[in-house]
């Protein structure tokens, strides 16, 4: 099972690191045949409108779309979930507007604002250890959303089919338990090694 990351821009070894602990192979992804190559698929926090620039500009738009299309798994963590969200909060389109998810930037406040925390997430069973930097929340979900985990009345972790949410950063931690359920999530989707 290989599962890559995009990258474009991000905390990308990380999530390379915490996908190998699963027992996964992870590879960054940094042209868009390499799509093909790949079961599962991480969009990483970094800068939202940097990254739906930079997959424009190299043609990751629609072929994230098709991939999506294909019933291929994809995480979304801090601005990779703004990337996949149907709307910004604003009443601003997302970029690849794949999860019935409306979301709002940097909700959590500035970067002297981070925090660390621990939290409960549905369909696993310790709490997980999650990392805040100028995390965005999502303000509402269609029907089909899942919601996986709330914090302090907002939600944080979200599940919609393939397509996987988090406004915090997994990776950035030793716990690689929402890798474990992502790289669970790939291997039932039937679409592994196909």
């Amino acid at each position: 099972m290989r599962i890559g990351v995009l990258a474009l821009q991000g905390a990308v070894t990380e999530h390379i690191v915490s996908i190998e602990k699963t027992g996964a192979t992870s590879l960054p992804i940094k042209r868009v045949e390499q799509l093909e190559e790949i079961d599962g698929l991480i969009i990483p926090g970094g800068e939202s409108t940097t990254i739906g620039k930079l997959m424009r500009k190299y043609g990751f738009i629609e072929a994230v779309r098709d991939f999506s299309h294909q019933g291929k798994p994809i995480f979304g963590t801090c601005a990779g979930m703004i990337v996949l969200a149907k709307k910004i909060a604003g009443g601003e389109a997302g970029h690849l507007e794949l999860m019935n998810i409306t979301v709002a930037r940097n909700a959590f406040g500035r970067q002297r604002e981070s925090f660390e925390c621990d939290l409960e997430v549905k369909g696993i069973d310790e709490p997980v250890r999650a990392v805040f930097i100028r995390a965005p929340l999502i303000n509402e979900v269609g029907p089909e959303v899942e919601v996986l985990t709330v914090y302090k009345d907002e939600i944080v972790t979200a599940r919609q089919s393939h397509l996987l949410v988090s406004s915090f950063h997994p990776e950035l931690t030793d716990d690689f338990r929402l890798h474990q359920y992502f790289a669970d999530m790939v291997e039932a989707s039937g679409t592994a090694n196909k």
